[in-house]
């Protein structure tokens, strides 16, 4: 079976522009609803694919954090390329976390953190979200059991080692939260694991403007743009942008 790969995708709306990002492990498809409910209401939406995203797991694992920053910083500029001067940005997970950074490093009129991380998951941790990505994209391309299994201890022998990267990205972006000063709004899962639900709080408390809002989704879990709660997640980051300085 032939896998489409993921792509990056940008939605023409108006003259007000989003940068969307996704999660680690994950691809476009993350914020791929957000971003069309965003054009249908006059936003032009940009979601870059990260480097070894959306591909077969042995890509991948000989990537990490750099990589994906600079196809971050990749969205960034195509947007000002394409002349939007005035450009916010929301991301889930890793994707909120690099929202953070770029919030941090570069001017941008607001900024959406959905169930981003303040702190670092443990390697083993990380490295099961590559076991779980390579054995979900082999189930998907219809490999058998027996097949999948083979696969797999082979691709357990190759170690990913950007994980202690991606660790320090995280930890260097919440170390510069204090230099948030645009209107942030901080989205979080009630039930996401204890590390994101508290790091939600932690977001919320350290950025340095007055215009924050932090809000929670009760039935959700970690990838909000995709759980029970979505539309209202659509809703409210749309409400949050409507209010922005334009």
């Amino acid at each position: 079976m032939k896998v489409v790969a993921s792509k990056p995708f940008t939605y023409r709306g108006g003259n007000k522009a989003v940068l969307l990002l996704h999660g680690f492990t994950g691809n476009t498809g993350d914020v791929r609803m957000l971003g069309r409910y965003l054009q249908e209401r006059g936003y032009t939406c940009h979601a870059p694919l990260y480097k070894g995203h959306g591909l077969e797991p042995k890509e991948l694992i000989h990537t990490g954090p750099e990589d994906w920053w600079q196809d971050v910083m990749g969205g960034y500029h195509f947007l000002k390329n394409e002349g939007f001067e005035e450009i916010a940005v929301a991301g889930v997970s890793l994707g909120g976390v690099f929202s953070l950074k770029v919030g941090a490093e570069l001017p941008v009129k607001g900024v959406v953190s959905m169930c981003a991380p303040a702190q670092g998951k443990s390697i083993d941790e990380l490295y099961k979200r590559v076991l779980n990505y390579a054995k979900g994209y082999k189930k998907f391309e219809g490999k058998n059991e027996e097949q999948i299994s083979s696969e797999m201890n082979q691709f357990e022998k190759t170690p990913m080692h950007s994980l202690k990267d991606l660790q320090q990205i995280i930890v260097d972006t919440s170390e510069k939260l204090h230099l948030i000063s645009s209107p942030t709004l901080v989205l979080q899962g009630r039930l996401d694991d204890a590390l994101y639900t508290e790091s939600a709080t932690v977001i919320y408390n350290t950025v340095n403007t007055e215009k924050k809002q932090l809000k929670w989704y009760e039935q959700s879990g970690h990838i909000i743009t995709l759980d029970k709660e979505r539309e209202q997640v659509y809703e409210d980051v749309y409400t949050f942008l409507n209010r922005l300085n334009w």
